[in-house]
C-alpha cells in the first residue's frame, strides 16, 4: 500500500499519478490495483468508503475510482462527502447495478463519469486519465 503524507502537495506533471480505488469486493480491488499499476499509476486502495475517509492523508489522489454498491455508504453518497471536505479530486464511479437515475444523481454530486461494470480496461484508463489531464489544466 501507498503512504501519502497528510501534507499533501500537487504532483508535478511528470510524478506518477496515483489513484484511490474504493471497492467491497476484494477481487475488483485486485484487478483494479493490477490494471492501474500496469498502466503507470500509483494505486492506494480501500474496502469501504467509512476506510477512505478515515484515512491519515486521503487528501493525496489524482483521482478516485468508487464503487457504487458498497455496505457502508454508496459511492455517490462518499462523493458528496469529499466534496463536503473541499476535495475536488474528480471521481470516476463504477457499477455493476446501473438503474435509470444514476447517471443523473452522479452528476448533481459532481461525478462526471459513471461505468459499468465489467467494462472497466481501457474505458476507465481513459477517463482517469482525462479527469487528470482536465483538473492539472493540462
Amino acid at each position: 500500500m501507498i503512504e501519502v503524507s497528510s501534507h499533501h502537495t500537487r504532483p508535478s506533471s511528470t510524478a506518477k499519478p496515483t489513484v484511490y480505488v474504493v471497492d467491497d469486493d476484494a477481487a475488483v480491488l485486485g484487478s483494479l490495483r493490477f490494471l492501474l499499476e500496469t498502466d503507470g499509476f500509483a494505486v492506494r486502495t480501500f474496502r469501504n468508503g467509512t476506510a477512505l475517509l478515515n484515512a491519515s492523508g486521503a487528501a493525496g489522489a489524482d483521482c478516485y475510482v468508487i464503487d457504487y454498491k458498497m455496505p457502508d455508504i454508496n459511492g455517490i453518497d462518499l462523493a458528496g462527502r469529499l466534496r463536503q471536505s473541499h476535495d475536488d479530486t474528480p471521481v470516476v464511479l463504477i457499477t455493476g447495478y446501473p438503474d435509470g437515475n444514476i447517471s443523473a444523481r452522479a452528476a448533481a454530486a459532481g461525478i462526471k463519469d459513471v461505468i459499468l461494470k465489467p467494462l472497466l480496461d481501457e474505458n476507465l484508463i481513459k477517463r482517469i486519465r482525462r479527469a487528470i489531464k482536465d483538473r492539472r489544466g493540462n
